[in-house]
């Protein structure tokens, strides 16, 4: 009997993660991956805020409460293994009022129920103790929740898929996908010109084209995915010992997204942000990237034009912060009064891609559909790379029909 082939499409955490784990489950499997950057992590998981999430948010028994708690533990096993950087510095989130503080109860709840470990409501003063230069009434620690080099571990893992016989294949862009009643051939766009191979499985892990690739395969375009900016900046190095870990806002359910928050990095930075401004092409890391195309599949999608009715509010607020950094500091100075204008400098910029019902709502859990040969990652929002061996495993279950995909 012939090994089986699989191909993963997409060079992020998940893909990497999908085709190792294909490998574990199928060593004598021919696996191989295909991004279409010149190297693995160009997008979403190069360029998020590297947070390992403790699962504090999540809502107890979905799919993200349930794979984000495994994969916090996978993920430190595997950076442990392979001498990784990781980071358990801590998260507190800072109630600036009483409702704030009243908001945290719902958090513990969800926390506690997700198995949370050393979750603890903090008084003024203990949030001090923790954090001396942030301010607020009180608040909620979470010393479990971590930091870690999410390139670094995406790297590893497609060492360990060439090391054991596997293919990664870069600048490799995918163009078309012909289900041939016993297989599935994909077409690509290379330096060397058209390419088509043919696999048994394919599984899309492509991140902000997940609707694109997903209907090239003969899947539904919706849920749509809209591309959201975040924009970062960051501390002067001689102003980063102004928090010790991670300090975050009380999230409001009234709007789709956090808020600006300080996060340490691995490297040693200290992030300021992000916000959230719709991108204007679904690579958009700055102003000047437009992408007519993208913009025109945006404002005619319903699912859109609904979000935006809704929250026109916020996406006024979260673009003037864009285009003024006045605005933006003092949004994270109402937690950390020191902070000064020239405490900070221009950071990077990370695109979520949001996945959005025709309804208007966002997609807020992991969703993973599959038609025919070929199993797409849909919508694959924060925890996805914290969670990124836990979706690997439960991927490949759906793949190999061990599990039914919601």
């Amino acid at each position: 009997m012939s090994a089986v082939s699989y191909a993963v499409i997409g060079g992020g955490i998940l893909g990497a993660a999908v085709a190792r784990r294909l490998q574990v489950v199928d060593p004598d499997a021919s696996v191989t991956v295909w991004e279409k950057e010149d190297r693995l992590a160009a997008h979403q998981t190069g360029r998020n805020s590297g947070v390992v999430h403790a699962g504090l948010y999540y809502e107890p028994g979905s799919l993200k409460a349930t794979l984000c708690r495994r994969g916090v533990g996978l993920l430190r096993d595997f950076c442990d293994e392979h001498d990784i950087a990781y980071d358990a510095c801590g998260k507190v989130l800072v109630a600036l009022d009483a409702a704030e503080e009243g908001r945290l109860d719902a958090i513990e709840a969800k926390a506690l129920a997700n198995g949370v470990p050393g979750i603890r409501r903090l008084s003024a003063g203990e949030l001090q103790e923790i954090e001396p230069h942030v301010r607020g009434v009180g608040g909620l620690h979470s010393p479990s929740t971590a930091i870690v080099d999410f390139p670094g571990v995406t790297r590893r893992l497609a060492e360990l898929v060439e090391r054991d016989g596997g293919t990664v294949r870069l600048s490799t862009e995918l163009t078309g996908v012909r289900h041939d009643g016993t297989g599935v051939v994909l077409t690509a766009r290379t330096p060397d010109g058209p390419l088509e191979e043919r696999f048994d499985r394919v599984v899309l892990c492509t991140g902000l084209w997940a609707d694109h690739t997903a209907e090239q395969a003969g899947d539904t375009r919706e849920p749509q995915v809209v591309p959201f900016r975040g924009e970062y900046l960051l501390l002067r190095p001689e102003r980063r010992s102004l928090v010790n870990g991670l300090v975050y806002p009380v999230p409001d359910p009234r709007y789709p997204f956090l808020g600006v928050h300080l996060t340490p990095r691995v490297d040693g930075e200290v992030m300021v942000g992000p916000n959230a401004v719709l991108a204007l092409a679904r690579e958009g890391y700055d102003w000047r990237t437009v992408s007519a195309r993208d913009l025109r599949e945006i404002a005619a999608y319903d699912g859109f034009r609904r979000f935006a009715r809704q929250h026109w509010r916020t996406g006024v607020m979260e673009m003037a912060g864009s285009l003024s950094r006045r605005r933006f500091v003092a949004a994270a100075r109402r937690y950390v009064p020191e902070l000064r204008l020239d405490d900070v400098v221009s950071g990077p910029s990370g695109i979520r891609a949001q996945a959005l019902e025709r309804s208007g709502a966002l997609v807020d859990d992991f969703r993973i559909t599959t038609r025919d040969r070929v199993t797409a990652l849909r919508n694959a929002p924060s925890p996805a790379a914290t969670s990124s061996l836990a979706i690997a495993e439960h991927v490949v279950d759906v793949v190999l029909g061990r599990e039914v995909a919601r």
